[in-house]
């Protein structure tokens, strides 16, 4: 049994409140406010905020959600976009006297809310093998030991390079660069434990790894069905798309182990500007699946317009059909041989609902599928985009105005990292266009992405991991595994703006380079510079800070890419000096690399911004080996627990942004003062032998291996039987390192077969 994860003692006393049923309104302009305040002051959340997501301003550093593209209203930010703007712009700071009050050993202690509230880092910070302690190291000697330690492995693949998908174009194409010339393609990313299942299934069946739908789609729809997804926490500028959608007569679908008020009810804060007070009913249907039984319920939803269709009714679109898909008939054939008994059980969804739900579908002339990480993050993750895209092809909803695929990415440049070539299987195309224009031959071996490097770190394969912003270690499955991964490293660099607990569990020798947030004006040679981003609909657009930089000492992840790579790359044609003197030298260089940028300069600097090409968007044209999208023929995975286990999905809480913890409580879901809790339907407490409150520790042991985390708290939900759900990061201990979805290897983090029992706490 591995060793046991105990709750900090001072967060175990928590209270459990009336779950809320509407989203934003007044408690999110309060919530905003006081964290804007808290962390700013007045006068610099006022000029922040106003900033955020404006044409001459910057883009959120929260979530990916487009801004509208045509006018603007001064306030284009959520709640939790300004709690990641003041995070981030917050007036405190963090100077070497800091990491000499505190030893690595004392920080470790200390909890990732107590460290984040600590303030923005503002000196590069090395710690010596062997020493408990960081001090300051000037850039140029960080860079040296950079590059002394690549040069001297043995082979490029023995290094990682990761990077989180906050980091900009320009950064993100210049880190691939620089790695794909030192010769590698281990370029892991956070997409490869969040959304890369939905890259794989859009893939193999529309022919493109990204959504088909903008953001006026919402204003047009019939239909929107939102799955494995609380965009009033996670996303909450959707909510607001979702209004039009209802106000303009579509219907809204929610599937969800758990009802989230964002769904419920929606209050737009600016109304009250408008002196509206009314709020709008969102969702029209909830549907508590089972956690893992979306596959059953969407072929549940097919069996039903199947034989609607079979009985004369037509609810078909033949012609897209006949003319742009592959394999209906296998499809057809497949769905027809599942029982309703064996689709019930599965999805815990009764045959009535799941018939109404097909009913929509058959009258909807246009059609949105949203989804999240509770569809990705599953052993058949790519499974449950396939089958999405099923019941959209059915109706011809790819391609036309309302409709199509709506995977909502979480970082606010993941999508755009991709796109640059952070990716560690690159298409040959890319690698062709990066070699010529460049003059080296780059590296056609596929890297590792994340969980591999994990693995081949804990191997001793991998010698050196570097992280291009993020917080790796809390991010990623299996935190002991992961942990002892990382220490076994000769060295591990973390390039950040706040502390956090990758900078406490490190190699032998650990380096933190402190950057430039997306809030801070980045000035080179007296000129001032922008960088770009793209958001969830493939829109390509700038974003230029204006605040004082939290520190004179703070580089931009441009400026530290390029010295890391002029340093370790002594022989490289490629004039690293030159592409950071000037933002502008980059983008011409993207231009000519990658399809879709070209007169990138200027397109940029003229226009708000502009979309990437997207096939079957634009042309309804399906970039597959057939030319054709393809039908999916899938089964439906085994969700039943064995006796006295559960189903264990790992959720965040209104008051955090994927790791950052900016508070204790979840508003939204009635609860205060502790995240160390499990969200438990009441009949599983009484028939497992516990009781609402009871302290317990949670077992994962399906493989083998007990991993445990301790001092959780019991608190009775609404959700369905035999399932749980807890907060990430506290319970990623619990996810196995090999529990992985087929093809896309994401950690399957919202299925994990768990055990409770009593705790000692």
């Amino acid at each position: 049994m591995k060793e046991s994860h105990r709750a900090p003692a001072d967060k175990v006393k928590s209270r459990q409140r009336k779950i809320k049923k509407k989203a934003a309104g007044i408690p999110a302009i309060i919530s905003t406010s006081k964290h804007g305040i808290k962390k700013m002051g007045i006068l610099r959340t006022i000029k922040t905020l106003t900033l955020v997501n404006q044409k001459e301003g910057f883009d959120c550093p929260g979530c990916a959600w487009p801004d509208p593209d045509d006018e603007r209203t001064m306030f284009e930010f959520c709640e939790n976009g300004a709690k990641a703007v003041a995070d981030e712009a917050m007036k405190k700071s963090i100077t070497t006297k800091f990491f000499k009050k505190y030893s690595i050993s004392e920080l470790s202690n200390k909890s990732d809310y107590w460290l984040n509230n600590q303030g923005r880092l503002t000196n590069p910070m090395y710690k010596k093998e062997g020493s408990d302690y960081y001090e300051e190291i000037s850039w140029d000697d960080a860079f040296m030991l950079i590059s002394e330690e690549l040069n001297s492995l043995n082979s490029p693949d023995e290094a990682i390079f990761y990077t989180s998908g906050r980091t900009s174009n320009e950064a993100a194409f210049l880190y691939q660069l620089f790695v794909r010339s030192f010769g590698t393609n281990n370029l892991p990313d956070c997409s490869n434990m969040c959304h890369e299942s939905s890259g794989s299934g859009l893939t193999e069946t529309i022919g493109i790894g990204k959504g088909t739908v903008r953001l006026d789609d919402f204003e047009k729809s019939s239909l929107v069905v939102v799955m494995g997804q609380n965009p009033g926490t996670n996303h909450p500028r959707m909510l607001s798309a979702l209004e039009k959608t209802k106000k303009n007569g579509g219907k809204i679908i929610h599937i969800n182990p758990l009802p989230e008020a964002g769904l419920v009810r929606f209050k737009h804060p600016q109304d009250y500007m408008k002196l509206s007070f009314k709020s709008t009913k969102l969702a029209d249907l909830h549907l508590p699946v089972k956690i893992n039984g979306d596959v059953a319920l969407m072929k549940g939803i097919g069996k039903y317009l199947l034989k609607k269709n079979a009985n004369g009714i037509q609810v078909f679109d033949d012609k897209f059909i006949k003319n742009k898909t592959i394999n209906f008939e296998l499809y057809s054939n497949s769905i027809k041989k599942i029982s309703w008994e064996e689709i019930v059980a599965s999805s815990g969804i009764n045959r009535e609902l799941i018939e109404e739900v097909g009913e929509l579908f058959s009258i909807s002339e246009s059609i949105i599928i949203c989804w999240a990480m509770g569809l990705t993050q599953h052993v058949n993750g790519v499974d449950n985009v396939k089958e999405a895209v099923n019941l959209l092809l059915l109706g011809g909803n790819i391609g036309k105005e309302g409709s199509g695929v709506c995977p909502v990415r979480g970082h606010s440049n993941v999508q755009g990292d991709r796109t640059m070539g952070i990716w560690e299987k690159p298409k040959k195309d890319f690698l062709d266009n990066i070699g010529k224009k460049f003059g080296f031959k780059p590296p056609y071996k596929h890297g590792y992405d994340t969980v591999d490097s994990i693995k081949a770190m804990n191997e001793g394969v991998v010698k050196i991991f570097i992280g291009l912003g993020g917080n790796f270690i809390s991010a990623t499955p299996d935190t002991d595994y992961t942990a002892e991964s990382i220490r076994k490293t000769t060295l591990s660099v973390q390039i950040s703006t706040k502390l956090n607990r990758s900078h406490l569990i490190t190699g032998k020798k650990a380096l933190i380079l402190p950057c430039l947030g997306r809030t801070e004006e980045d000035i080179i040679h007296g000129k001032k510079q922008f960088v770009t981003v793209e958001n969830s609909m493939g829109y390509v657009h700038k974003s230029e800070g204006r605040l004082k930089p939290a520190s004179n000492r703070l580089m931009s992840e441009v400026s530290i890419v390029g010295n890391m790579a002029k340093s370790t790359l002594i022989d490289s044609k490629i004039d690293w000096d030159f592409l950071i003197s000037d933002y502008d030298n980059i983008r011409d260089n993207i231009e000519d690399c990658i399809p879709g940028f070209e007169d990138y300069n200027n397109r940029i600097k003229q226009n708000l911004g502009f979309y990437l090409p997207n096939p079957p968007k634009d042309r309804q044209e399906f970039l597959t080996s057939e030319n054709k999208a393809c039908f999916s023929i899938t089964e439906i995975p085994n969700n039943i627990n064995k006796d006295g286990y559960l189903t264990m999905m790992t959720i965040r809480s209104h008051d955090q942004y994927n790791t950052t913890v900016y508070g204790l409580d979840d508003r939204y879901r009635g609860i205060k003062g502790n995240r160390y809790v499990v969200l438990m339907n009441e009949n599983d407490i009484n028939k497992l032998g516990f009781k609402n409150s009871q302290m317990v520790k949670i077992i994962s042991d399906s493989d083998g291996v007990a991993r445990v985390v301790d001092g959780f708290k019991i608190m009775k939900y609404e959700i369905p039987n035999g399932c749980i759900a807890t907060y990430f990061p506290e319970a990623n201990p619990l996810v196995p390192i090999g529990h992985v979805a087929r093809k896309s290897n994401t950690p399957a983090s919202k299925s994990i077969p768990v055990r409770l029992e009593a705790s000692n706490q």
